[in-house]
């Protein structure tokens, strides 16, 4: 299984990032080999519909789940139309989010957070 947990940084003990269409990079992370994969999110460049590029490069990425802190609505609704499911992040890392993952501890994301949400400051 992959799994996607957006972060502040390109290694596993870099902060998670809140934001998903903004945040910084995608922590991938294969639960068969115990690896981790980093990418930058393209979205972050985007002037608009940084939550639709980015939900698009994760489905390219063909991850099961992502866990941040938000989806916006149509961040949310690509995911799901893939059949990736979203989670609600939880730790300060991205080594503790994919932990609590594992643990079967984290919450699902049941409905879209705001639109913009990344751009607010």
């Amino acid at each position: 299984m992959r799994i996607c947990v957006t972060s502040t940084g390109n290694n596993e003990n870099a902060k998670v990032d809140l934001r998903f269409g903004r945040c910084l990079y995608f922590a991938i992370y294969d639960t068969e080999s115990n690896t981790f994969e980093f990418v930058e999110n393209d979205g972050v460049k985007s002037a608009q519909g940084a939550g639709i590029a980015a939900a698009q490069q994760v489905v390219d990425k063909k991850v099961e789940a992502v866990i941040s802190g938000s989806l916006g609505p149509n961040a949310k609704r690509i995911l799901d139309a893939a059949g990736i499911k979203g989670y609600e992040i939880k730790g300060e890392t991205v080594s503790d989010a994919v932990k609590f993952f594992m643990d079967n501890e984290l919450s699902t994301i049941e409905k879209a957070g705001p639109s913009h949400l990344g751009m607010q400051k």
